[in-house]
């Protein structure tokens, strides 16, 4: 959607890391030459309510790696970094969400040539029930009545939500790489095709709008479909990329949503003060006038593509490597050395199992019961898992042990297997502990 010319931010980033000692574990001592809590780095809010000792954890590293404390780190741009994933993680509830249903609501989705031309996946089925349910009558292109036609935005949100018709068929079928892509998120930019970008833009300030005014706990309705009405910035989060921007990281933002709807709720007035720059998402192809098309930009290697490479599990490390540290290619989709990558990692889900776990810092988790990242994180293999419950409506302990040991790990062809630890153990079951 734009270039971006991070080399410069790499090479000085990789220099300023390679002066950082190996991490201690978290629980160890500080040593003599460790900054001192409470020393010269900014401190986080004594006032917001964290699990356990996870700020005192969190305290530490930023005070390890900051360059608030390390001269090494204090010069130009020679930063460490940290990331985060956005829905749940940033926010409580889903902002990609929030902006289909007010898009659905007001009749903001387009319709396409045909519904098979928006996703190289979507399934006959698929394309049958949308086009039925939606109809030839509006011209291509034009506005689809979906604040009246009940039907047409069940399908189109029972496809993005579940990857199904409304009658259970399969919307997605043939191949991909489960670690790099799922074709219902990809397919979310895909359905604004034709939409400028400011246009995308406004239907998410809208909807944030909306959604911020909206009680906690409410709902909305989206054809038949109830989801939560409501979106929350969680104040722990705010304050913790606060204090680690006064420290001296560079932030960022890397999610499996469209590009345009994250950056108006991680920028701007009420934000978390993260830019345009700083935010990286699903990013659309634009035509000659300047509207989102069904294509993509790629990273590690694939070209402009139609979903096969969006930020996702592995592809939010290859996103990472390719525009924060300037790792391009194959190489992107590699674990890096120490010096590129991350100083701390957050999320919430799956989704974010692999850029979190890189991270050399500290590792940050909020408790959906995502059971790939619950295992990596309860495993807590280098003792720098930070797992907290969602700080608004968490959820209940797990009944059950999280199945580690047989089905936990997604594998690349879709199929699950067990989470092995870097050595090729296997991670045992883990018990739900923190809620």
């Amino acid at each position: 959607m734009r270039n971006r010319n991070v080399l410069a931010l790499t090479l000085a980033a990789a220099a300023a890391l390679a002066a950082v000692p190996a991490a201690l574990p978290a629980a160890a001592a500080t040593t003599a030459n460790s900054p001192k809590p409470g020393g010269s780095c900014p401190q986080l809010s004594k006032k917001l309510t964290w699990y356990g000792d996870n700020r005192a954890t969190l305290q530490r590293m930023i005070d390890e790696r900051g360059s608030c404390s390390n001269p090494h780190l204090g010069h130009g741009t020679k930063r460490p970094v940290a990331a985060f994933d956005w829905d749940n993680t940033i926010t409580k509830n889903d902002v990609t969400d929030a902006t289909i249903a007010w898009s659905l609501r007001h009749d903001k989705i387009l319709r396409p040539k045909t519904w098979k031309s928006t996703s190289r996946w979507l399934t006959d089925a698929a394309d049958r029930a949308l086009t039925r349910a939606c109809g030839a009558d509006v011209p291509v292109g034009a506005p689809l009545n979906t604040s009246a036609n009940k039907a047409c935005a069940d399908e189109i949100f029972e496809v993005r939500e579940d990857g199904k018709t409304m009658s259970g068929a399969a919307a997605f079928a043939g191949t991909w790489d489960h670690r790099h892509t799922v074709p219902q998120y990809a397919w979310v930019p895909q359905l604004f095709a034709g939409h400028t970008v400011p246009e995308l833009r406004s239907y998410a300030a809208k909807a944030r709008k909306e959604a911020l005014a909206a009680p906690v706990g409410s709902t909305q309705t989206v054809g038949t479909h109830e989801i939560p009405g409501y979106v929350r910035y969680y104040d722990q989060q705010r304050d913790l990329v606060r204090t680690l921007k006064k420290a001296g990281f560079d932030v960022y933002i890397v999610s499996a949503g469209s590009e345009p709807v994250t950056e108006v709720w991680s920028g701007g007035k009420g934000g978390v003060g993260i830019d345009r720059k700083h935010t990286i998402a699903i990013r659309s192809v634009l035509d000659r006038k300047g509207r989102i098309t069904t294509w993509n930009q790629g990273c590690g290697g694939v070209p402009v593509n139609k979903g096969e490479a969006i930020p996702y599990i592995d592809g939010k490390r290859c996103w990472i490597n390719q525009e924060i540290y300037g790792v391009h290619g194959k190489k992107a989709w590699d674990k890096q050395d120490r010096r590129h990558r991350i100083a701390l990692g957050g999320g919430d889900a799956d989704t974010d199992v692999t850029f979190v776990a890189d991270a050399t810092g500290a590792h940050l988790v909020l408790n959906r019961n995502k059971s790939e990242f619950m295992c990596r994180a309860y495993d807590d293999a280098d003792g720098r898992w930070v797992v907290n419950p969602m700080f608004i409506e968490p959820l209940k302990q797990k009944a059950d042990r999280y199945p580690c040991a047989t089905s936990a790990y997604n594998e690349h062809d879709g199929s699950k297997g067990p989470v092995r630890r870097a050595d090729g153990s296997v991670v045992p079951d883990q018990r739900d502990s923190v809620y």
